[in-house]
């Protein structure tokens, strides 16, 4: 990694700026020889094609070592690809998986400067501070420590641990030189990929990098965290489920922040779990619940859900009975990033829950459009008759088999909506990338905790509970029940066939002759896994919405 015992001036010198470059202009070369132009040449495009997935796991793995090399936001940038399943293949994602562990911290002498600039002695403020670092991310690195005994310690003390144990968060030195020169790369890099169709079609790039840029800058500002945190402590003053640390003003400033040590068993720890007498499953629907209140309720959420920022502190034995499963606090750390959600926004979202619970295809079409989902010119008809049928299908089906859809299935759809394929009228608004990265997140946790979850057990719920809530206009209770009644009573199979007669596309399927299978492949060629991926998200969103807020049953 960079040593950052250095000024700013080496920091450009020593090639950040050029080795990023150098990178991403040898990725897109890459991808446009094999995968669009040699992709073409009828006696080569089989193998390009079939070689796609390992070419993409090898530039994933050169990109993971020039991240660990450099550190700074190309780590960031990693985590962020890491977790978008929902768009990127896996040999991408999987590959990547392992930065969000894999962060080499500062040495401890850089970290004291640092708070030495910040706070002055820390004699006067810890009794002791741990060298060796409780985790390290790509901006700053935390380290335990102990409060002398006459400050004011605001813990919660649940836990039974000293009042004074606190975590000291502390950015790396000369990380906002690091950040400029970063970003200025990849808005270049930007740019370029503006120049493939197919993307600048469907997505400001430039735009998006903006976005990035402005998320870095804010977690970079350990004030406005401080005033985050303080925030959600104040949504969850009157839980009993939810812990939010204490933050320290007094010990805090624009790049260290101090807070309260609420360390416990790591989200995707489930042995520690099990072996505490927790379940699980119902950490896995604790963490949707509380999602779902923090975006459609209160439109503000921790918006970066990686295991290192959730734990599981049990109840203490003295208040736990053995016979029951054991009551637990869901904590969240760190929150350097939280996203917002503007009113017109939470109200489409809202709409699109309420679209999914009532099977609506033509309500939640018109809150994708809302969103921004489609391309102007888009067929909003033929779109709204994708959506009802891509409903049809996976409804009542469990979070396992939503997560591998069946291949043949794929086809079919491919082949009765391939005009929608080749339209591809679908673009990602800008306003919607961190919240479908968080949800993104909360689906993979979720899923680890119980892969078997039942999504629509809480889509109906919660659908519900907004269509009787004030927050959404012209729906009565009485109204809302008559329409999710017929969902709820009539077996999933029966409800379907009578859907399909009613609707007039009850048709019987002959397997596709070979002229079809050619067509097909064609298809299938010219999308390539990422564009499978993006139809299943996009289209009907459900790959990307529900897929993510759903998840579990009793």
């Amino acid at each position: 990694m960079t040593s950052l015992n250095e000024t700013s001036q080496p920091l450009t010198q020593n090639g950040r700026y050029r080795r990023i470059l150098l990178f991403f202009g040898g990725v897109i070369l890459h991808f446009i020889w094999w995968d669009v132009l040699m992709g073409r040449v009828p006696l080569v495009r089989k193998w390009v094609r079939q070689s796609r997935p390992e070419r993409f796991r090898r530039w994933a793995q050169r990109f993971r070592i020039l991240a660990v090399d450099m550190g700074g936001v190309m780590i960031k940038l990693g985590q962020f690809f890491s977790s978008r399943v929902d768009v990127l293949p896996p040999e991408i994602t999987d590959e990547l998986q392992g930065l969000q562990d894999e962060v080499p911290p500062e040495s401890w002498p850089d970290i004291q400067a640092v708070l030495r600039a910040e706070l002055g002695t820390s004699d006067g403020r810890f009794a002791r501070i741990e060298e060796e670092p409780l985790a390290a991310a790509s901006l700053g690195q935390a380290h335990r420590a102990w409060l002398l005994p006459d400050e004011p310690d605001g813990a919660l003390g649940e836990s039974g641990e000293s009042r004074n144990s606190v975590v000291v968060k502390v950015q790396r030195p000369f990380i906002e030189q690091i950040v400029r020169i970063d970003m200025a790369a990849l808005k270049v890099v930007a740019r370029w990929t503006m120049y493939y169709p197919p993307i600048g079609r469907r997505a400001d790039v430039p735009a998006l990098m903006e976005e990035f840029g402005a998320t870095l800058w804010e977690e970079l500002d350990y004030i406005s965290e401080a005033d985050n945190a303080e925030r959600f402590a104040q949504m969850y003053a009157d839980s009993d489920q939810i812990i939010i640390p204490a933050v320290y003003r007094d010990h805090s400033s624009a790049r260290v922040i101090v807070l309260e040590d609420v360390e416990a068993i790591k989200i995707t720890d489930t042995e520690a779990m099990e072996a505490a007498g927790i379940d699980p499953k119902r950490v896995a629907e604790r963490l949707l619940e509380t999602y779902f209140l923090q975006i459609f309720k209160e439109g503000f959420f921790h918006a970066d859900p990686h295991p290192g920022n959730l734990f599981i502190r049990p109840y203490p034995e003295s208040i736990w009975d053995p016979n029951e499963p054991r009551e637990f606090w869901l904590t969240f750390i760190d929150f350097g990033m939280v996203g917002r959600v503007p009113d017109l926004m939470g109200e489409n979202l809202r709409k699109v829950m309420i679209s999914v619970t009532q099977r609506d295809a033509q309500q939640l079409t018109e809150a994708y459009s809302d969103m921004g989902f489609f391309l102007p010119n888009a067929d909003l008809d033929r779109i709204t008759e994708a959506q009802a049928t891509v409903l049809d299908r996976i409804w009542g089906r469990n979070l396992l088999d939503l997560a591998r859809p069946d291949p043949k299935e794929m086809q079919e759809l491919g082949f009765e909506f391939r005009d929608l394929l080749f339209e591809f009228p679908f673009q990602v608004p800008q306003d919607f990338i961190y919240l479908g990265r968080c949800l993104g997140m909360v689906s993979g946790l979720v899923s680890l905790l119980d892969p078997e979850i039942n999504p629509w057990y809480q889509i109906e719920k919660f659908g519900e509970e907004l269509i009787k809530s004030q927050d959404v206009r012209g729906f009565t209770a009485e109204t809302a029940w008559a329409l999710i009644r017929p969902y709820l009573s009539t077996p999933i199979r029966i409800q379907k066939l009578l859907d399909t007669v009613e609707k007039g596309r009850l048709q019987v399927t002959n397997v596709p002759d070979r002229e079809t299978r050619r067509r097909l492949d064609r298809i299938d060629k010219r999308l390539g896994q990422i564009a499978w991926s993006i139809f299943g998200a996009a289209g009907m969103i459900s790959a990307a919405l529900f897929y993510l807020f759903k998840k579990r049953e009793k």
